[in-house]
């Protein structure tokens, strides 16, 4: 049976979740991959603030394809995490308390995800279109010359996801 979330994912919520949960998300999520993350990063470095509140939210990784007429967006899957690696911890430092994505995550990013309460969810990689029917809304937020790697404001309802990481550092991985 799935666990039904809404956003903005609290750290009351998050705490509730366990790693093998399986888990339907309704309300508001971000994508961002690496170029994004990148300058998010080099933003606070230089002392300006975030294009997005990132506090109690999900940022998905992923970088939706071209929409088709009449749809909403194109494919949506998940990319690898790891990519992020370097810059999670930070973010969850400022609040963020979940990430979608697909594979393991090192020690940094678990150790935040304990000391700060966030949770790793894994989306099915291969999906992005099965996926992208629980997507209605879309919306690029920030850094458009990015292309699909831009921050996207997604309106989700029931986007599944298992919890892969929990906030005690339990991973499915590892079981």
């Amino acid at each position: 049976m799935a666990i039904h979330i809404k956003t903005p994912l609290t750290k009351e919520v998050v705490s509730s979740l366990k790693a093998g949960d399986r888990v339907l998300i309704s309300g508001t999520i971000y994508t961002a991959r690496d170029a994004a993350h990148k300058r998010m990063i080099s933003a606070l470095q230089n002392g300006e603030k975030l294009p997005i509140d990132i506090e109690n939210q999900i940022i998905y990784y992923a970088g939706p394809s071209p929409k088709k007429p009449g749809e909403v967006i194109g494919s949506c899957g998940p990319t690898t995490s790891g990519r992020m690696d370097a810059y999670a911890p930070t973010l969850i430092a400022l609040g963020q308390t979940g990430m979608i994505g697909k594979g393991e995550r090192n020690a940094d990013v678990v150790s935040a995800m304990k000391e700060r309460k966030a949770v790793y969810f894994g989306a099915i990689g291969g999906a992005g279109a099965l996926i992208s029917e629980c997507i209605k809304e879309c919306e690029v937020v920030a850094y458009p010359d990015l292309g699909a790697e831009a921050i996207h404001r997604l309106r989700v309802e029931d986007f599944p996801v298992f919890v892969v990481i929990d906030s005690l550092g339990n991973s499915l991985y590892e079981r």
